[in-house]
């Protein structure tokens, strides 16, 4: 695949726009979030870690920690949090009792996907204000936007 041909000063622009704009939005979403969930809304931490067992229930805090980027102790903090709020279960492997697995709770689940409903319906709403081109540009960005962040992620290299 070649390389751009975009100057140096190019990248560094886009580069500045990308890691200005995808935080913001974060933020942006996450204060919507927390205006609209009818609880306290877990952080980004907890909410990465609830989706993460959500899709791969049963994994153990070692491997949560590596898909997640973060170091276990900090992964075990969270798991402990969630735990004693009743939105995780840490269940022991019945062949190493020092592993624990973690399951979601119902209540967890929902919750969870209450804030996957926000945030979707948000970005739909504001979508349906853009017009075609910008769409379209969107539409485009995202693929170029996930190779960017392989190419960026530790395990891609």
């Amino acid at each position: 695949m070649p390389a751009s041909s975009a100057s140096a000063q190019d990248l560094s622009r886009v580069a500045s726009a990308i890691t200005a704009v995808l935080p913001a939005l974060n933020r942006a979403l996450d204060r919507r979030v927390a205006q609209d969930f009818p609880h306290s809304k877990p952080s980004e931490g907890q909410l990465a870690l609830l989706r993460l067992v959500g899709d791969r229930d049963g994994l153990t805090v070692r491997e949560a920690a590596e898909t997640l980027l973060m170091k276990p102790n900090n992964v075990s903090a969270l798991v402990s949090q969630l735990v004693g709020e009743g939105q995780l279960e840490r269940r022991q492997d019945s062949a190493d009792k020092r592993v624990a697995h973690l399951h979601l709770t119902g209540e967890a689940r929902r919750r969870v996907d209450t804030v996957d409903d926000l945030i979707a319906g948000y970005v739909v709403e504001a979508l349906r204000t853009l017009t075609d081109g910008d769409l379209d540009a969107i539409g485009s960005a995202l693929g170029a936007l996930d190779a960017l962040t392989r190419r960026i992620h530790p395990a891609a290299h």
